[in-house]
């Protein structure tokens, strides 16, 4: 067996690569560096991009449609506020078109009860006359009889008849207005 020695100095060291291997590896370096930052760095680049927009668009957007709310709230507020007047308007309406029309109603039945009254009290007059004339008849027709009996003639007579009881009834008209004055005066 021989063995085969080597002298150190030209043995080389397993620990560093070769001078080869390392310019390989820094070309292959600087090529991946620069594709990487022409072709993936731009395309990282755009999505940042495209998401800020989109985020910034999307907070634009919420703040217009928050302002459109907002706006629609006010809106909706004020027809609110404009619709409580209106009711209130109307309602104000109806109490002063209900007080006139109790006021009118009240009107018409005082009217119509006035009317009832009179035409009660010309009815009543109306009766009262007939009543009056009534009894004239028969306390005539009666004083005639009584005074022909008194008298012992007969006061048949139509003409005299009527004068005696007409007398008989100014005379009572005249006591009896008599008697009213005494009563007043005391």
């Amino acid at each position: 067996m021989t063995t085969l020695v080597v002298p150190l100095e030209a043995a080389p060291n397993p620990l560093l690569p070769h001078t080869a291997e390392i310019i390989f590896g820094f070309v292959f370096l600087v090529l991946l560096a620069i594709a990487f930052a022409k072709v993936v760095v731009p395309k990282f680049e755009q999505a940042y991009a495209d998401r800020t927009a989109a985020i910034e668009g999307g907070m634009n957007e919420a703040k217009q449609a928050q302002a459109e709310a907002k706006a629609a709230l006010e809106k909706y507020n004020a027809q609110l506020a404009e619709a409580r007047q209106e009711a209130a308007k109307i309602r104000e309406d109806a109490r002063e078109q209900g007080a006139v029309i109790i006021a009118e109603m009240r009107e018409q039945a005082n009217a119509e009860a006035e009317r009832i009254v009179t035409h009660a009290r010309a009815q009543i007059d109306a009766e009262r006359a007939q009543a009056v004339t009534s009894l004239r008849a028969e306390v005539g027709t009666m004083a005639t009889t009584l005074a022909g009996r008194i008298v012992g003639e007969s006061l048949e007579d139509e003409a005299r008849q009527r004068r005696t009881v007409e007398r008989f009834l100014a005379e009572l008209e005249s006591s009896e207005s008599a008697r009213q004055a005494v009563g007043t005066d005391s």
